[in-house]
């Protein structure tokens, strides 16, 4: 009987089950591009468009050639738009012209540590490299500079001019323990989780559903095709 329960207790030590999951990530990691755009936000953050309002401008960006180009146009509409200017699809439409540049948009790396390095002795012998300390560090900037000037008279409108930031993100491991974060987007971050106060969050509705159109009464789902509802 004792040799049953030990084969039974043997097996069950040693029947041990294995799950692995397999993943993947984008070609740029989401923290780069949150530091280029953080960095993109910044420059801008300190353009002043408000002489800009009520004005018919076309943004130009043939001089604009850089890492998430998108982001950066669509920034600069953004803030137009909310000084109140009015954002036009061509030159011809406009009464100013707002030409924008890129000096250098990207990112860098630093990798310090205090230890000691890895050491080869002789007889083909290596002691391995021994961090006590690491402070990893990655960087983005982005230079943008604009100049505005009249659609008709080609005349330039103010000195223009150019706009540098830069965003940081830090990692520090002591002993192989961390990490301890630190920089603009940890402060960012944290400053996104805050829901200011008196303003509730409105999220979309986990189903598709669209209104139908004119002559017809089913609305469907677009995720079952079922109706939901009669008008």
């Amino acid at each position: 009987m004792k040799a049953r329960v030990s084969l039974a207790f043997g097996l069950i030590v040693t029947a041990m089950g294995c799950t692995s999951t397999s993943t993947s990530n984008t070609a740029r990691t989401a923290k780069e591009q949150m530091l280029v755009s953080n960095a993109i936000d910044q420059s801008l953050d300190k353009v002043d468009f408000a002489p800009l309002s009520g004005r018919k401008v076309f943004l130009d960006d043939k001089y604009l050639d850089c890492v998430d180009k998108g982001y950066v146009m669509g920034s600069l509409r953004h803030r137009l738009l909310r000084a109140g200017a009015l954002v036009v699809a061509t030159s011809e439409e406009s009464e100013v012209v707002l030409e924008a540049r890129s000096g250098g948009v990207g990112t860098d790396t630093t990798d310090t540590f205090l230890g000691v390095p890895e050491i080869t002795l002789p007889g083909m012998m290596t002691l391995p490299e021994i961090r006590f300390t690491q402070k990893k560090s990655q960087f983005a900037y982005a230079k943008i500079g604009m100049v505005l000037y009249d659609t008709k008279s080609r005349t330039v409108l103010g000195d223009g001019g150019v706009s540098l930031a830069q965003a940081s993100d830090s990692n520090i491991f002591v002993l192989g323990a961390g990490p301890w974060t630190g920089g603009t987007l940890k402060s960012d971050i944290a400053a996104s989780q805050r829901i200011p106060h008196g303003m509730g969050m409105t999220r979309l509705p986990n189903r598709v559903a669209f209104a139908p159109p004119a002559g017809h009464s089913t609305l469907r789902y677009a995720s079952d095709g079922k109706p939901v509802s009669e008008q």
